[in-house]
């Protein structure tokens, strides 16, 4: 009796499990992702009973919650309509900008709405500490707002001292809006120093946030990645610096300081960041459009120099291969040169074919990656693509001193992508963030020394050492790479 009635539950088992199977299966294929991405997870669904399945429903599709998205939608039209009145007036000379910068220009328009603006000036600032002094220096001078945005907020060192400007700022009658993320600073909003900036009056709120019950209904993995700081609507920083001391941060990751980069913006593209900024706030907030349209200090700035920047905010409440096609044309555009600097590298196939196209049309690819990133998949899956790009022509340089975590494009000296992006499917897909396109020859050759500074301080990778490392290495990689499309 009891062998039959074990039959009958095996029995069972396996029909739910094939029904799970195949009917996740159809969904997979249904959703018409990239081919790499749709057989990554049909492998994981059908190779692994039951786990695969649950895997797949944490992680397999953008999720933001259909509350959430609901809210999404509803708000961004507005935010974006306030966008293109707040440019309406401006106009762009492309004549002596060349026709890549206006292609790669219009196509950033099409896909977000956002038009170019000239009239900019970018201050680069590739010392940490000095973005710290800057900072603090300005959030000091604010008069009326100051609103910031991180992925990583952490307590110590220079960070606490951020914390006491805002603290004096809002003493003074400044509005003190701060975003940051739910998962990234977990343990900032848990801590004193959030507690204190509540009780000053400080807006402190955590975006997207995450939890057991909250799985079950929106992918957790979707995080805010930006780094905004704007400040009475006329300075604005954006970059790679999470808020955070890098001779405190994860030193025991043992990769080193991390080593960052971030502008400081002047001129008209600021109205782009501040209502990109307010939309963040709005999502988790709900402070209502109107409300933010009188108080978020977005109002006209007069030029401050003669660069032409375009706002570019990407995520996955917006279309989410929007950004990889601006990448992507960006590289295929290019002509002579392409630099390249992020810190985590797991292309997909359309990232992996554009760069070896380019090299094999005659540009030369150099790419600037950490020599050890903080990690272990990431690790392992970004080896596995560096054999095919150095046999390509493509010049892989792995940076020594910390992890590099700086995420920037230069094409030909003549063109710039700058700030939170990534070169990973995370980046690409799943994290909402931002990034500034700069038209303009001379910033991006200041961009460029930033990156061949990176470059004294990197190794070409031995090709020989990768070609002869164990089998159980390669093993390990070629594993990883096919999860590539899932990281």
């Amino acid at each position: 009796m009891e062998t039959h009635h074990f039959t009958w539950v095996t029995a069972l088992v396996l029909v739910v499990d094939l029904v799970i199977r195949g009917g996740l299966s159809i969904r997979v294929i249904m959703r018409r992702r990239p081919v790499g991405v749709t057989m990554a997870w049909l492998s994981v669904v059908l190779v692994f009973p039951f786990i695969g399945a649950v895997l797949y429903l944490l992680f397999g599709e953008l999720r933001l919650g259909n509350r959430r998205a609901e809210w999404a939608a509803k708000i961004h039209g507005p935010f974006i309509d306030w966008i293109k009145d707040q440019h309406r007036h401006y106009h762009v000379d492309w004549s002596d900008l060349g026709y890549a910068s206006e292609s790669l220009s219009r196509l950033a328009e099409t896909a977000m709405q956002i038009p170019a603006v000239p009239g900019n000036d970018f201050q680069l600032i590739d010392q940490w500490n000095a973005v710290f002094d800057s900072l603090i220096k300005d959030i000091d001078s604010a008069e009326r707002t100051v609103h910031m945005v991180f992925y990583i907020w952490s307590n110590g060192g220079r960070a606490d001292e951020v914390v006491e400007s805002l603290l004096r700022a809002k003493k003074r009658g400044v509005t003190c809006r701060v975003l940051v993320d739910a998962v990234g600073s977990k343990k900032f909003l848990k801590s004193g120093h959030a507690e204190k900036l509540r009780d000053a009056g400080v807006m402190l709120q955590a975006s997207l946030p995450a939890g057991l019950l909250r799985m079950l209904f929106v992918r957790f993995d979707l995080r805010m990645h930006r780094k905004i700081v704007v400040i009475d609507g006329e300075i604005a920083y954006t970059g790679s610096l999470n808020m955070i001391d890098p001779r405190y941060f994860k030193q025991d990751a043992g990769v080193g300081q991390w080593v960052d980069a971030m502008v400081r913006v002047r001129g008209p593209v600021v109205e782009g960041m501040g209502i990109a900024f307010l939309e963040d706030w709005e999502l988790d907030s709900a402070e209502g459009v109107a409300a933010l349209q009188e108080t978020g200090d977005v109002h006209h700035v007069d030029p401050r120099g003669d660069w032409v920047a375009q706002v570019i905010p990407s995520g996955p409440a917006i279309r989410s291969n929007t950004i990889q096609d601006i990448l992507l044309m960006a590289i295929y555009v290019a002509r002579k040169e392409l630099i390249l600097t992020t810190p985590y590298f797991v292309p997909d196939e359309l990232l992996l074919t554009a760069l070896i196209s380019a090299a094999r049309r005659g540009v030369e690819v150099t790419l600037i990656v950490p020599a050890r990133v903080d990690s272990l998949l990431v690790r392992f899956a970004s080896q596995a693509f560096k054999g095919d790009l150095t046999a390509a022509g493509i010049r892989v340089m792995e940076f020594h001193e910390g992890l590099l975590h700086t995420k920037s494009i230069t094409v030909d000296g003549k063109l710039s992508l700058f700030g939170s992006l990534n070169l990973d499917p995370r980046s690409l897909h799943l994290n909402f963030e931002i990034t500034l396109a700069v038209y303009n020859q001379q910033f991006t050759e200041k961009l460029r020394s930033l990156q061949h500074s990176y470059l004294q301080s990197s190794q070409v990778m031995n090709r020989k050492s990768w070609e002869t490392r164990s089998k159980v290495i390669r093993f390990t990689e070629n594993a990883a790479r096919l999860l590539g499309p899932l990281l």
